[in-house]
Formats: structure tokens, C-alpha cells, sequence
């Protein structure tokens, strides 16, 4: 489900209007998340990393309707009520990945489960897009676990950038006596902007901090 934004009486209609007509700009914030609490909680009670993660960055992401907004027909704007993480898989036998999209659910153990049966079923078969029926309604989140990157951007040829956030992180080191991950988060200034980057990052911090509470 979704609704169409009143661009008329949307507060953001110039912002909105001069970064999809004039400068057609996108951009990259790459900061540090601190994930030691986070790997303890998940050593405690045996769960994965990567579907926990995801698990964390597409419940923030549910909160804001920032990263919730995309193109609809006629060109106007829609802002959709929930949207799933689409995620990579890396084979190891002959370093290509697959592009596999697992059905959110608030409840994290709901949607864990929905990850493991993807996995599962998924995981073994080669090409970009192994699972059919992806929704309208997705983000992207990817992984780089062989580099702990201090930058990162994302180029398409097309002109627009796209209105869906586009997540990457990568590997995570110890420092001082704490696990820091480097995190972007790619996406068009027209529907967001330092602020609202900056509101959804500080938001996974709090949310992985408190993951005990969750689980």
C-alpha cells in the first residue's frame, strides 16, 4: 500500500522541485557505527549477524517516510507504507553474488525466520535476481566484508538519482577496545537530506545499542 504525496502542500515542494529539475543530485554520508554492543548481544543468543543487521537498518528505515518514497505513475510521488530489504548473497566458488529480497516483518524473530527460509532456498542459485516476485516496494542493503572503507559512493548512468536509499557497510575493526563498521547511505537530496541521513543513522546506533531489548 501506498498514498500520494499533495506536492502542493508538502513542505518540501521546492526542495523537492529544484533537486529533481535543476540539480538532479544525489549523495553519499559514509560514518562509523560502534556495533560492540550490538556482537554482544548477538553472541548471547546465537544469532547471525548479517540478518540481524538488516533486520535493524529496515526497521529504521519503516520509521521514516524519508526513505519510504519512490516514483509512482504520472510522475508523482508516493510514499509507500512499508517497504522490504533487498539483500546480496557472495559465492565463494566463483566470487559472483545474487540479488535475494526477504519479507519484513516488525517482530524480529518473524522476520529472521523469513531470512533463514531465504537463505535456504536461495542462497545455491547463480544470477543477479534469484528470487521472483520482487516487490515495488524495496531498498537495497549490501555488505563489503573484506574492507573497512572511510568512503563510498554508488554512479548510474541515468541522470535522476534514484529516490531508494542504497545501504552499504563494510567490515568492522576494534579500536580502543570497540567494534566500529563503516555505513553509507546513498540517496536523492530531493526527498532527503543531511538531516534526515543523519536522523537514520543515529537511530540504527540507538536501535543495535538496545538490541537486547529486541531479542
Amino acid at each position: 500500500m501506498f498514498y500520494i504525496v499533495d506536492l502542493e502542500k508538502w513542505e518540501r515542494k521546492e526542495h523537492f522541485k529544484y533537486y529533481t529539475e535543476k540539480i538532479k543530485c544525489g549523495y553519499s554520508i559514509t560514518s562509523n557505527l560502534d556495533v560492540t554492543l550490538f556482537k554482544k548481544s548477538l553472541e548471547k543468543n546465537k544469532l547471525k549477524f548479517y540478518p540481524s543487521f538488516i533486520y535493524c537498518v529496515t526497521y529504521n528505515i519503516n520509521l521514516m517516510q524519508e526513505f519510504r518514497m519512490r516514483w509512482g505513475e504520472n510522475n508523482s510521488l508516493i510514499i509507500y507504507d512499508i517497504v522490504h530489504p533487498n539483500y546480496t548473497i557472495f559465492h565463494k566458488d566463483d566470487h559472483t553474488f545474487s540479488d535475494i529480497w526477504s519479507e519484513y516483518a516488525n517482530d524480529f524473530y518473524k522476520f529472521y525466520d523469513n531470512y533463514k527460509y531465504d537463505i535456504e532456498k536461495y542462497s545455491n542459485i547463480k544470477g543477479v535476481k534469484v528470487k521472483t516476485n520482487q516487490p515495488e516496494n524495496f531498498y537495497c542493503i549490501s555488505c563489503v566484508p573484506w574492507l573497512s572503507f572511510t568512503g563510498y559512493s554508488t554512479y548510474t548512468n541515468d541522470s535522476s538519482p534514484s529516490l531508494m536509499p542504497i545501504i552499504t557497510y563494510g567490515k568492522y575493526n576494534e579500536e580502543n577496545g570497540k567494534w566500529i563498521m563503516p555505513f553509507t547511505v546513498t540517496i536523492s537530496h530531493a526527498v532527503a537530506d543531511g538531516y534526515h541521513v543523519s536522523k537514520l543513522i543515529n537511530s540504527i546506533q540507538m536501535t543495535i545499542d538496545k538490541f537486547d531489548m529486541i531479542v
